[in-house]
């Protein structure tokens, strides 16, 4: 009975973190939203990166080995990790500047979408009939979101920044997910990305330099810390329950960006926007529930 009561409070602690870190990333997307485009995406990378360094320090600590944490076997696919991370910041960052906040974070959310195609493509996955109608209707969404010339009024470039973004982070999940069969800790993947993160990003910001204003300032280390927060309660999301139980928690983050956008732009989302929304949430939950199933058989 006990062992019972210990694990859904386990599961309830779960959830209660992702939901946090889904709020956590909502304010960091508004907080780059309500830069307005002011400051080049590499500055903002930078400060992002730099920012959470401090805020992940006891993450470090909390570790076992210490700072011994950061020793690392494979530089290489450390360098991969954080060519692609950036590729996904950029994308995500450029999104928020120019889109509505709710439809630049969903189609963020195609990232297992990429995922599943990269897996086939070149992994050697078989792609059976249903998460193959899942990956199909997730992009219907992504089609019923944008509505290329079909009077969405979104910035495309925008929109396919984003959908390139997602293509970076479904990389960069694939050399997360390389790197921890080799035996890398959370720990160093989490820090040493933000650290050569900002190495790269600043030597990208230097010839784009804007000067910050106080409130700019303000907004970016609000980023860069309320990221770092997002990234500590996921990892202790995920040490407390099943990806099964958590990964629809994730999704709660369109919700927080929805409001945000509402409350603070005025942005609402049409009724064909909504339904593009709800394909592409839909269809992702069904993804992470196959691709946990086909773990949990192998």
């Amino acid at each position: 009975m006990s062992s019972t009561v210990t694990q859904a409070g386990a599961r309830r602690r779960g959830i209660l973190c992702v939901l946090g870190a889904a709020a956590a990333f909502g304010m960091a997307a508004a907080c780059v939203k309500a830069l307005d485009g002011e400051i080049p995406v590499a500055e903002v990378m930078l400060c992002r990166n730099l920012f959470a360094i401090p805020a992940l320090l006891p993450l470090l600590l909390r570790a076992p080995e210490g700072f011994g944490a950061l020793r690392t076997r494979n530089p290489r696919a450390h360098a991969e990790r954080t060519f692609w991370g950036l590729v996904g910041m950029a994308g995500a960052f450029y999104g928020y500047a120019h889109l509505p906040l709710a439809t630049a974070t969903a189609l963020g959310f195609t990232m297992p979408l990429f995922l599943t195609l990269i897996a086939v493509l070149f992994m050697g996955e078989r792609l059976r009939w249903r998460r193959g109608l899942a990956v199909a209707l997730g992009f219907c969404g992504v089609l019923v979101v944008v509505r290329p010339g079909g009077g969405a009024g979104l910035d495309l470039l925008a929109a396919g920044g984003v959908l390139l973004g997602a293509v970076g982070w479904a990389m960069a999940m694939v050399t997360i997910r390389r790197m921890g069969d080799a035996g890398e800790s959370g720990v160093a993947i989490v820090v040493w990305f933000a650290l050569s993160a900002a190495v790269v990003a600043g030597i990208a910001a230097v010839p784009v330099w804007v000067p910050p204003s106080a409130t700019q300032w303000a907004l970016l280390a609000g980023c860069g810390v309320v990221s770092a927060l997002g990234q500590v309660l996921m990892t202790a999301a995920y040490r407390s329950g099943e990806a099964t139980l958590l990964a629809p928690f994730e999704y709660s983050g369109i919700l927080w960006t929805a409001l945000l956008g509402a409350v603070v732009w005025a942005e609402v989302p049409d009724a064909a926007a909504f339904g593009g929304i709800a394909l592409l949430v839909g269809s992702g939950i069904y993804i992470w529930y196959r691709e946990v199933q086909l773990g949990i058989r192998r």
